[in-house]
């Protein structure tokens, strides 16, 4: 609990040193000598207090369905649990205190391709920090990201070495929390990966790295494909390895093909009791029709806090209930609450549709064998998909790094964010 607390203290401490000297040169980003719309500007976020009444009263007057017939989460977050948790959400929870932890750090927005991009950027104070751009997925949001800006940029305050330092980038997708919504088709992860070396180029960096899970995993493989001028390397912790013979045994819903060691056996059995038991229909009413679930998500509190839960990567949270385990209640509530307040419920969702049913962990889907450039992979123990070591290096020409941590699970960063960033600290060592 206490390591926790000295990552946000030290994180907020990073974001107000640093800030000035940001501003500063977003401020110069917009002279005379940048094109307007390619200007860079400061954020800070206050949301009116109206909105925030507005959601009160919603939640006081959700109309509840009947108890769940089973006693498990397979049919959907459970009645209890989830009225104890709208009831704090209405009564007890503070977004304003959401608001001071992002506002504690620099953001700015910029317009790429029509839509205004928000991001937070931490400079570090030491020399030589290796610029890096982090994507977070769905149903995250950049909150989930936030416990690692201190120990990546300030390694020294958090046991690592000052020639470990990194400059953060952290945007939001398009679609998600402060970022535009696009108002066409055709945003979808290719785009978004050229979306993020034109922001990189635009912070003045002609070399970085990318990091990336969920969706922020399938961006950094498409940025590795594309390997713009400058991207020195790629991290992943959900790596796109499932092998062709693999997948099509897992859709046809046959048997494992022979030849499967124990380990991948294993995992083989794991995904297709995901996939038999339903945990994946999430993803394919979002891939088939994200405007008629986002109706629902849009107009009821409690039906955006039951389908963002209904994600596997929440399937082993316990509602904050256990004080000494992350992301707390709080924590759960600063992303669901910003889903709200930006009304991004559906423009998030609208992302599984431009992906157009690709797998993000086939390696065929993802194209992998076309990344030469370095890509490195952290495989985190309770995370909704756990990568054999064997599939990762058929999968990626260039497997430089590949490290089975002993905990952690699918939003990697909000729950172990000291052992995140160490793992980032290894893995890009060798591309300083």
């Amino acid at each position: 609990m206490k390591n926790v607390k000295r990552l946000v203290i030290s994180t907020i401490t990073a974001g107000v040193f640093l800030m000035q000297g940001t501003l500063t040169l977003a401020q110069t980003g917009a002279s005379d000598k940048v094109p307007a719309n390619e200007a860079i500007h400061p954020f800070r976020v206050h949301i009116p207090q109206k909105e925030l009444t507005d959601l009160k009263h919603r939640i006081a007057a959700t109309r509840w369905p009947d108890h769940e017939t089973v006693a498990d989460r397979s049919q959907g977050a459970q009645l209890e649990k989830l009225q104890s948790l709208v009831s704090y959400w209405g009564k007890g929870y503070n977004w304003r205190n959401a608001e001071e932890k992002l506002n504690a750090l620099p953001q700015f927005t910029t317009v790429i391709d029509g839509v205004n991009i928000h991001f937070i950027h931490v400079r570090s104070a030491h020399k030589n920090a290796l610029p890096l751009i982090i994507s977070h997925g769905w149903p995250g949001s950049v909150f989930e990201l936030l416990k690692i800006v201190g120990p990546l940029t300030d390694p020294t305050a958090f046991g690592g070495r000052a020639e470990d330092a990194f400059d953060v980038v952290i945007p939001s997708l398009p679609g998600y929390g402060f970022s535009g919504r696009p108002l066409e088709a055709g945003w979808g992860p290719d785009h978004i990966a050229r979306a993020w070396d034109v922001l990189m180029k635009r912070l003045g960096y002609n070399h970085y790295v990318s990091q990336g899970g969920d969706w922020g995993a399938v961006i950094a493989q498409a940025m590795g494909r594309q390997a713009p001028a400058g991207l020195l390397g790629i991290h992943l912790n959900l790596p796109a390895t499932i092998p062709s013979e693999v997948d099509a045994a897992l859709a046809g819903g046959g048997q494992a093909p022979s030849g499967l060691s124990e380990k991948e056996r294993d995992v083989f059995n794991v995904l297709s009791t995901y996939r038999k038991t339903g945990s994946a229909a999430y993803n394919v009413i979002m891939t088939a029709r994200p405007q008629a679930i986002g109706y629902s998500l849009t107009d009821s509190p409690a039906s955006l806090a039951a389908w963002l839960l209904v994600h596997p990567g929440f399937s082993k949270w316990t509602y904050g209930d256990d004080a000494s385990k992350y992301p707390t209640k709080d924590e759960v509530l600063d992303d669901f609450t910003l889903y709200w307040l930006t009304n991004t419920t559906i423009s998030a969702a609208r992302l599984y549709w431009e992906n157009g049913g690709r797998s993000v962990i086939s390696a065929t889907a993802q194209k992998t064998t076309e990344i030469l450039l370095p890509v490195a992979i952290t495989i985190f123990p309770e995370d909704v998909y756990r990568a054999p070591e064997t599939w990762a290096r058929r999968a990626y020409p260039n497997l430089t790094y590949f490290h089975e941590v002993d905990k952690g699970g699918h939003f990697a960063a909000w729950e172990q964010p000291q052992l995140f960033a160490e793992e980032l600290r290894t893995a890009f060592r060798p591309l300083r």
